[in-house]
């Protein structure tokens, strides 16, 4: 019996027994942020390349190295979309974004906004959207969509909308977010 065990630990390959979960977090979030990049935030991917997604995301999650991430200070600041399954936030079948899609968080005053460009008819657009959290938990909050601004325009949201993110991992670089529709968004530090 001791001879079997012995042999399996020689046969064994060394990394199973020492991959540091940095280095796992580290070649995680290379493959999520490749494949994001080759499917334009994921505007072109194929259903393989949704799934390969999913997987690494979920992957990727559990080995969430900021507990509470809506009470840590790395949550705040400027984030770029690199990568979601919302074909709203996409613009499929609309107009094209054009440039980085940011999310800026401020947990202290718990607002939200989201910025882009877009193109109409050639013409470059700003537009975002104003928003107020209210955590329920350190990872979890109810999002209130409060100002549109199209251009120099802007108009209050109807009560109704609303919605909820669950930050399911967050470090110094990226960070991954659950929506209340099912989508996925892979937000990298800017």
């Amino acid at each position: 019996m001791k001879i079997f065990s012995v042999i399996a630990i020689i046969v064994t390959p060394s990394y199973a027994f020492f991959t540091s979960p940095n280095k796992v977090r580290a070649e995680l979030k290379t493959k999520i942020l490749t494949l994001a990049d080759e499917t334009n935030r994921g505007l072109t991917a194929s259903p393989e390349q949704k799934e390969e997604m999913q997987t690494l995301f979920a992957e990727l999650e559990k080995l969430n190295p900021t507990k509470g991430p809506l009470k840590s200070p790395k949550v705040n600041g400027d984030w770029s979309l690199d990568y979601t399954t919302s074909d709203s936030i996409l613009g499929k079948g609309g107009f094209p974004r054009v440039g980085p899609i940011v999310q800026n968080i401020n947990t202290e005053n718990l607002t939200a906004e989201n910025s882009e460009v877009v193109s109409y008819f050639g013409i470059k657009v700003p537009r975002s959207i104003n928003a107020e959290l209210s955590p329920e938990n350190n990872q979890f909050t109810n999002v209130k969509f409060k100002r549109f601004n199209l251009g120099p325009i802007g108009f209050d949201a109807p009560d109704s909308f609303r919605g909820s993110l669950d930050i399911t991992y967050l470090d110094d670089e990226v960070r991954l977010t659950r929506g209340d529709k099912g989508n996925i968004f892979v937000l990298t530090r800017m």
